[in-house]
């Protein structure tokens, strides 16, 4: 008796464990995803460390909850959406801190962005939060859309707490069509010009530090 009830608990697990993967089978297969990514890293050999080089430590920065994530945000009207099929090849947020480091090593100008185990040499500290990371459908859900990026830049001088100055950037770009492979190539023009205002901007205002042995001119 004890073998017996031993044996059929396991019997009626197998059969199931089978109807059950039977179900499975009969599931229709999900719709394949499409990858896609943004500010893709420059081409061209990589810059030598000017002399007199300035260095700025990029402080973690904030991005937008909805829009950090793998899929891209659409805004018409009031209304919030999400691209369907469609993902970024990795988190945007990611991909936009890629794109910065990309942009500051590209750029022939003084300053350079120190890593994290090196703040020591660092010379500013630059903030960037990102305010706005969408697709803008401003002229109805049919027409060919805008991508927004709006981002609030503040560069504070090392072991100073007051930012010694901050601007505000926006960059638009209108997709050529109401298509997503003609919606991530604005994406693409939008960060790079974004981060082209950005880098031009630090470049501008982290001044060289004053040396100690010399007097100020």
């Amino acid at each position: 008796m004890t073998r017996l009830f031993r044996i059929l608990p396991l019997a009626v697990v197998m059969t199931a464990a089978l109807s059950v993967s039977a179900c499975i089978s009969l599931v229709p297969k999900s719709k394949p995803v499409n990858l896609y990514r943004f500010g893709q890293p420059l081409s061209g050999a990589a810059l030598e460390t000017p002399t007199g080089a300035v260095g700025v430590f990029r402080t973690n920065g904030a991005f937008p909850r909805e829009a950090g994530g793998d899929r891209i945000l659409t805004i018409t009207g009031g209304k919030a959406a999400y691209v369907a099929e469609t993902r970024w090849v990795a988190p945007a947020a990611a991909l936009w801190d890629a794109a910065v480091v990309a942009a500051f090593d590209a750029d022939p100008g003084p300053t350079r962005l120190v890593a994290r185990g090196e703040t020591a040499a660092a010379d500013y500290i630059l903030r960037l939060d990102v305010r706005n990371f969408e697709t803008r459908y401003d002229h109805g859900a049919k027409a060919a859309p805008t991508v927004v990026v709006r981002v609030r830049a503040a560069l504070v001088g090392k072991g100073e707490r007051q930012a010694i100055s901050e601007r505000l950037f926006e960059s638009r770009a209108e997709a050529s069509d109401n298509r997503v492979t003609a919606i991530v190539p604005a994406y693409d023009r939008a960060v790079a010009d974004m981060l082209g205002q950005i880098v031009a901007w630090t470049n501008e205002t982290a001044k060289p530090p004053q040396d100690p042995g010399r007097p100020a001119t």
